[in-house]
């Protein structure tokens, strides 16, 4: 697992609201995600890993940076190369339920791009192809005439699931692809993408806000906050040892099944609202809500670093500063 089969290289994604307004979306966000691996992207509502998973795959055009796809530039693709992109690239929604069209069967929900990509030379080869897609979801051969009104909300992300898996890709986007559904319905279809992800060799960007979830699928994570990404390393190095403050108080708000441990343990509460995007902060965009926020937190924007192998971090507790020390000494004491 060493290929890299996607690089987001300082990808910038901002929003003209008019009237001198600019929606900072998403700025300087740095990763790559290697063939075959699942990667993470977590954060609150708002930090802009949606944005950064629709800028990925073209749906929005980026503000600046670049996405490099098997060696490709997304935003530089035109033509024949640009359509046969989406065989390759595609994306499991956020909604089960505003993403299938209410007017079509099943069927044609996910014989649809097959056919704009002219996939198979009849229909029966089409029609068996949606059944096969159907049963490696989890319905069955059935399902295909009804219309999405008629199944659950897991029933129909598996819809969704078998629609993105349509043009066999190589790469998926799951945007949040278990919010709307109920906790016992989100291990299940975790575990499909698991097993699909084992069974075609599939390479996942996993988009969602449960740091619980998130860890069951991801091989490494990246935290966003505001538009930025503040920590990156595996998933087991994340919950292990938490370098940012911020991964720190979401890791913290995360439940444990045990109530001894649960009613002892420290919960990190941050205080304040989460800024603007359209006004962020001066320096860290954290400092506003973060409890070890220093004078230079507000004069200079963090550096990201890899302060630990395979560790990267946007924190000023991290620089190599010797009056940070003191901090550094806390903060991990802390953890």
């Amino acid at each position: 697992m060493s290929d890299k089969v996607l690089q987001v290289n300082n990808l910038t994604k901002h929003f003209n609201l008019g009237k001198n307004r600019i929606l900072q979306a998403v700025t300087n966000v740095t990763f790559y995600i290697n063939k075959g691996e699942t990667f993470g992207l977590v954060g609150e509502s708002g930090c802009g890993k949606s944005t950064i998973g629709r800028t990925i795959m073209g749906l929005y055009e980026r503000t600046s940076g670049e996405v490099i796809y098997d060696g490709e530039n997304v935003h530089e693709l035109e033509g024949k190369r640009k359509f046969n992109l989406r065989k390759e690239m595609q994306m499991i929604f956020q909604d089960p339920y505003a993403s299938l069209n209410p007017r079509s069967t099943v069927r044609e929900v996910i014989s649809e791009p097959m056919e704009v990509h002219k996939m198979y030379k009849n229909k029966k080869e089409q029609l068996n192809e949606v059944y096969q897609l159907l049963e490696e979801v989890g319905l069955n051969r059935d399902h295909a005439n009804r219309y999405p009104h008629e199944f659950s909300g897991g029933q129909r992300q598996r819809i969704g699931i078998a629609r993105a898996l349509a043009l066999r890709p190589n790469f998926i986007i799951a945007d949040e692809p278990i919010s709307a559904l109920d906790v016992s319905v989100q291990a299940q279809v975790v575990n499909l993408l698991k097993e699909l992800q084992q069974e075609k060799g599939l390479t996942f960007l996993f988009i969602a806000h449960d740091l619980s979830m998130v860890k069951q699928i991801s091989d490494r994570i990246g935290v966003m906050y505001l538009g930025n990404m503040v920590e990156l390393t595996t998933s087991e190095d994340l919950y292990k040892k938490p370098l940012h403050p911020y991964t720190q108080a979401l890791l913290s708000a995360i439940p444990i099944p045990d109530p001894d441990v649960e009613e002892s343990r420290e919960r990190i509460i941050l205080e304040g609202e989460l800024p603007s995007p359209i006004n962020p902060p001066s320096g860290c965009v954290f400092r506003t809500r973060c409890p070890f926020a220093m004078e230079v937190c507000s004069q200079k924007q963090p550096e990201w670093q890899e302060v630990e192998t395979n560790h990267h971090v946007a924190c000023h507790l991290y620089q190599d500063d010797v009056e940070n020390q003191h901090k550094k000494e806390t903060i991990v004491h802390i953890r």
